[in-house]
């Protein structure tokens, strides 16, 4: 009797997660899951391609990886390449630049988490004068 199938999310797991940080078991085990499915095997090379993109910060590679994704069989990363194409511009500043917005984000979510304590009980006044006074 064969071994049952490896569940979804080990595979993605395996996939998505650096090959240097996986055990010998799990690099073995995407091998044979590779081999028996020819477009896993091509996901996990696109998958692992635009993954090393973003951790070197190579935006100017994304547009092979994006021809690369145009030939691609598996109809999910072609849908992920248009995705990425609505703003190149965009996407490549940030596989390129060292900068970003958390700081924004930090602060839009801090002012997010005071605007809902005084949902319904207080006017804009308080909540600005909230938003000022909490550092």
């Amino acid at each position: 009797m064969p071994p049952p199938p490896p569940a979804v999310a080990d595979v993605v797991r395996w996939i998505i997660g650096r090959p240097e940080n996986q055990s010998d078991q799990a690099r073995q085990d995407l091998k044979d899951v590779c081999g028996r499915c020819p477009e896993i095997a091509e996901a996990c090379r696109l998958a692992r391609g635009f993954a090393t993109i973003l951790r070197r910060r190579d935006g100017h590679r994304l547009a092979d990886w994006l021809a690369q994704a145009d030939a691609s069989q598996v109809k999910e990363i072609r849908i992920f390449a248009n995705g990425l194409r609505r703003d190149l511009a965009a996407v490549t500043a940030g596989l390129t630049l060292p900068l970003n917005s958390g700081a924004v984000e930090g602060n839009v979510t801090r002012i997010k988490l005071l605007k809902r304590q005084h949902y319904g009980r207080a006017g804009f006044d308080l909540l600005r004068r909230r938003i000022l006074l909490a550092h």
